[in-house]
Formats: structure tokens, C-alpha cells, sequence
């Protein structure tokens, strides 16, 4: 868990409300990276946008690939998202 207080699910307004309900229609729930973001939804918006041209845009390397690198760097990093 982040050392983050998020905003919950319910107490969402404005922007984040959309993007949690976005994620909520994608993946039926609000993933730990996003309510960590939570305090600041433009920053969340544009994270979220950057994550998705890196993972989903043109790249010489397959989405396998991309997914592969990104989990070897969580798991050297003791990351848990």
C-alpha cells in the first residue's frame, strides 16, 4: 500500500470521477498506482496517457516485449504495481 492517503472511489469528483469510472468500465476497479495519483488528476490524466503511447504506440519492440521489460523493472525495484 502507498504511504499516500488516495481519495476513495466514492469521495471522487470532477476529473478523477471520470477517470476512476474509466478504469472501473476497463478493468472493473481503481488500480493502487492510480489512487496513488489521486491528488492531482491532471497529473493522473497525463501519466495514464503517457503509460498508454508507451505500451501501446508504434514501437520497434512487441507489446510483449514492453510488458516483459516493465515487469523486470517492477520486480528489481520491489515495486507492487
Amino acid at each position: 500500500m502507498t504511504w499516500i492517503e488516495p481519495v476513495p472511489v466514492e469521495k471522487a469528483i470532477g476529473l478523477l470521477k471520470q477517470l476512476y469510472d474509466d478504469e472501473i468500465r476497463h478493468t472493473g476497479r481503481v488500480s493502487r498506482i492510480r489512487r496513488a495519483m489521486s491528488l492531482n488528476p491532471p497529473v493522473l490524466r497525463d501519466s495514464m496517457r503517457f503509460f498508454g503511447s508507451v505500451m501501446l504506440g508504434d514501437s520497434p519492440l512487441s507489446r510483449f516485449q514492453r510488458e516483459l521489460l516493465a515487469t523486470v523493472v517492477a520486480v528489481e525495484l520491489n515495486c507492487r504495481y
